[in-house]
């Protein structure tokens, strides 16, 4: 190092990334610890999962998705450099080789060392290598730089027809988003049903509140080819059963942890291609690395087994971590018990937990209770019908899951049951928990808890 501090180097400079700089420099000031963030996009700390609300038009402005531009990061006497790649880690020399994407140096790559390395370069889209799949109109919704795209090619796009590629969390998302901006709107999906990750009954009621939506719903099919006009324009998805007109194409197939330098630097990697690291987010066996965000795997409470979870939330918990773990102090990271949310329109859809697929996958034995009930008193109005879904394990009875389809005040339900499996409560449990009752926010047994009743019985009849 040029001088006695310590230098903390930063790949990626969105939640998990600023996150750790952020911490670091609350703890140790500019004259203990240098900190150099490299970014390879133009913004920082933003929100992706806002990005379907911004193009759907409840977020009017891009900026509202941003916590905090590149400035006020400088301003927090952290270096961070946008639109600066980097294209090499070399753990055996502690540094990092980047490159300048943008302005006079373009081009230009350079070494940088460090004492301590934070990785958290997310993960990137699956884009299948189909023909025609890099075709203007067909977007990916990862980044802000995606986003801004996407409504640049709707802007400049007289057509009204969209096609959605993928039925899950960012399928649906915007396909309300198209709906919300008057499109017409197809989703193909190769599953039976969309929202694979609820068991397919509850995705069922998925798949038919979004067609009395009006949104076409083509599942358990493969996309084949983007076919292009002869301005080489996206004209149509095709698959093996037909082919859809379209004006504009968003890939909703899912992502997957961006862990290319870490695999060419030799840095273990998991089952799901993310990063493995131990409970403080130190990458195992290197003790200057830590990984954090969306390429990391992290320990399943419920099922005991590794597994790639891209949310931002627990991105920001991870930089939290390391930041304090790189800036003396001590945290930990246990795991997570699944719990995601989402919504189509009015309709909301939760889960958290295994389902019933994952149970077999590890060899856990259940039971399963389906119920029907209202987010009020049935008596009050406004009231919304929800169907909760719950497994829990055979003999005793410990909730192995939770999964969650209806309206108003459905989703955030599934909070209950998050913090259930993260207690390790039985269903039984489950049933004498204080719940808030009121009418306008519950029926006296909330829906959670008939679940929790139902579940009961079939654990009992199973032969608890």
């Amino acid at each position: 190092m040029s001088d006695s501090r310590e230098r903390l180097v930063v790949v990626g400079g969105d939640a998990a990334g600023m996150s750790a700089a952020s911490q670091a420099r609350r703890l140790k000031g500019p004259d203990e610890l240098e900190i150099v963030a490299f970014e390879r996009g133009h913004f920082t700390s933003y929100s992706a999962c806002g990005i379907p609300y911004w193009v759907g038009g409840q977020v009017s402005e891009r900026d509202e998705l941003i916590a905090r531009t590149p400035q006020e990061h400088r301003e927090r006497a952290i270096d961070l450099r946008t639109r600066t790649e980097v294209v090499a880690i070399d753990p055996e020399r502690r540094r990092v080789r980047s490159r300048v994407l943008d302005g006079p140096g373009r081009g230009t790559e350079e070494w940088t060392g460090y004492d301590k390395l934070v990785i958290a370069t997310g993960a990137r889209p699956v884009r299948p290598p189909l023909p025609g799949i890099d075709a203007p109109g067909v977007h990916g919704v990862q980044t802000l730089d995606d986003g801004q795209a996407l409504l640049d090619t709707l802007e400049g796009t007289p057509g009204r027809r969209a096609v959605v590629v993928g039925g899950g969390y960012i399928g649906v998302e915007m396909a309300e988003a198209m709906i919300n901006r008057g499109y017409e709107v197809t989703v193909v999906n190769r599953g039976k049903e969309p929202m694979s990750t609820l068991d397919p009954d509850m995705g069922r009621l998925v798949h038919d509140a979004m067609s009395w939506l009006g949104i076409t719903m083509v599942n358990d099919t493969e996309v084949t080819e983007i076919r292009t006009g002869d301005d080489g324009q996206v004209r149509a998805v095709v698959t093996a059963d037909g082919e859809y007109p379209a004006d504009v194409v968003i890939l909703g197939l899912g992502v997957r942890p961006e862990t290319g330098l870490a695999r060419a630097a030799g840095l273990p990697l998991g089952a799901y291609g993310g990063l493995l690291t131990d409970l403080g987010m130190r990458v195992r066996g290197h003790d200057d690395i830590w990984a954090g965000g969306d390429c990391v795997e992290v320990l399943d409470l419920v099922s005991g087994q590794e597994r790639h979870v891209a949310l931002g939330t627990h991105a920001n918990k991870h930089g939290q971590i390391i930041g304090t773990n790189v800036g003396g102090g001590y945290a930990t990271f246990p795991g997570v018990v699944g719990t995601a949310v989402s919504k189509v329109c009015d309709l909301e859809i939760a889960r958290t937990g295994l389902r019933e697929k994952d149970a077999r996958a590890v060899g856990l034995r259940f039971v399963t209770a389906t119920i029907e009930s209202t987010s009020r008193a049935g008596y009050y109005p406004g009231a919304q019908l929800m169907t909760v879904k719950m497994l829990a394990e055979h003999r005793t009875g410990r909730l192995l899951g939770v999964q969650i389809v209806g309206r108003e005040s459905a989703a955030k339900r599934v909070d209950i049951a998050a913090v259930a499996l993260t207690a390790g409560m039985t269903v039984e449990q489950m049933t004498a928990l204080d719940l808030g009752y009121a009418p306008p926010f519950s029926p006296v047994w909330d829906p959670v808890l008939v679940a929790a009743r139902k579940a009961v019985r079939a654990v009992r009849e199973a032969g608890w």
